[in-house]
């Protein structure tokens, strides 16, 4: 016997069948926004992260020499690929690019609630547009996904900053202030104490009070005051870009779900304009459900033509767990339209009427296994059958069959060349 390995998971057919139902509802959503699907491959060159983030990132990814002598890794996230990509066919493409893609993705690191080794997101992206209106538009999406789930906004928000307002808060001390750090300090003040988060920002280059007065004027979420303590055109410009944004949102009908967080930072430095999570409004799923935001010079640091980019990625891990706490979460139960029950000699009559109703678009199964009758009811009610079509011997010598509604028990015979005759959705009822 053979375990699994730690940090993947195993999906049997009813989880897998709430999933699908999910990832259609996002998907369906995505597509009506004009989004179109790529694929992407699981395996890249292990530089596309270690030129950008150094060696050491290797210890949180999948990264071996294959037998061509290359060092690769398994994908821990997209971004990257889809840059490539672009610029890979820059000049074929029509602006905006508009892609999205759903996919597992893969990192070592520490197994906890909503975060695997192996995980599926779906990203959702535009390249090519800087205007506000790209921004609210994946706000937008995002918005409309969840509420097509079944959730509202009593059960999640978007709390949603601006990078450029960090850093130019930042510049303004007079101290050599190491702004990275400093930020991914931000990211992180939700998750330790402010004694920790202090020591941080001072590490940075903030001196303690400095730290203090920082930690003060980001909470408040205040941009009046925010851009009237820096007073630089980097800040006050940052100030307009996001309220931009947040009045475009309020058009696209996605305001009322966010909420300003300038300690929203996001960890990755390749953001550099509004970024924004996304959490579970009642604090139950403690961690962030997913988060997004503006990266404009990821696609030139591939070496393509300056190109403006902003996306969002929901993973399906905390996705769940949002929708399991909201009460929304798809039965994880497998359906089923049809059984067509054989007894004794009818196999080519019963494969005529499963063949008729498949091709209806209708999920049905059939006994494979030469199983009796008994057996064969139990499994139709084991697999959730609506309706169950027994075509036995004695009722094709009468040329009938007999159907079956699985929920009330009820049954009846009805001629066998009237089923499933020209109805499209045969059940009881109709031969009643």
């Amino acid at each position: 016997m053979y375990d699994g390995i730690k940090g993947f998971r195993d999906f049997y057919p009813g989880e897998m069948a709430a999933r699908r139902a999910t990832t259609d509802t996002i998907e369906d959503a995505a597509r009506r926004y004009g989004f179109r699907e790529i694929g992407t491959p699981a395996l890249e060159r292990a530089a596309m992260w270690t030129d950008k983030s150094g060696d050491e990132i290797v210890e949180e990814l999948y990264a071996f020499e294959d037998q061509g002598g290359r060092h690769v890794a398994l994908t821990p996230e997209l971004t990257p690929t889809v840059a490539r990509m672009v610029v890979a066919k820059q000049q074929e493409l029509s602006k905006p690019i508009k892609w999205f893609s759903t996919r597992p993705f893969w990192r070592y690191e520490q197994v906890q609630q909503g975060r695997q080794r192996e995980f599926y997101q779906t990203n959702v992206d535009i390249f090519g547009s800087s205007e506000p209106e790209a921004d609210a538009e994946i706000l937008a999406w995002a918005a409309d996904a969840l509420t097509d789930l079944g959730l509202t906004e009593e059960h999640f928000e978007f709390r949603i900053s601006h990078r450029d307002i960090l850093g130019g808060v930042l510049e303004s001390y007079e101290a050599d202030v190491e702004t990275t750090e400093a930020i991914r300090a931000v990211d992180k003040s939700g998750k330790i104490s402010t004694a920790e988060y202090h020591d941080l920002l001072a590490e940075a280059g903030l001196t303690y009070d400095q730290a203090a007065e920082f930690d003060d004027l980001i909470a408040g979420g205040d941009l009046e005051a925010v851009e009237s303590f820096a007073d630089t055109e980097r800040v006050t410009a940052a100030v307009e870009n996001l309220r931009n944004v947040l009045s475009a949102a309020e058009d696209f009908g996605a305001r009322e779900h966010c909420t300003i967080s300038l300690e929203t930072a996001r960890g990755l430095d390749y953001y550099t304009g509004v970024v924004f999570e996304c959490f579970d409004s009642t604090g139950e799923v403690s961690r962030s459900i997913f988060g997004g935001g503006r990266y404009d010079d990821l696609i030139e640091s591939f070496g393509g033509q300056p190109t403006p980019a902003v996306g969002v990625a929901p993973g399906h891990a905390t996705l769940s767990l949002l929708c399991q706490r909201a009460g929304v979460w798809p039965e994880e139960a497998v359906t089923t339209d049809y059984y067509v029950l054989q007894v004794g000699d009818t196999r080519a009559e019963a494969a005529r009427i499963t063949r008729e109703l498949r091709d209806r678009g209708h999920v049905v199964e059939t006994d494979v296994a030469g199983r009796s009758f008994g057996a064969q009811l139990d499994y139709a009610d084991s697999i959730n059958a609506e309706t169950v079509v027994i075509v036995g011997e004695q009722d094709l010598a009468n040329d009938e069959v007999t159907i079956k509604d699985m929920e009330t028990g009820d049954q009846l015979q009805t001629p066998v060349e009237e089923f499933p005759g020209d109805l499209e959705r045969p059940t009881l009822e109709d031969f009643a």
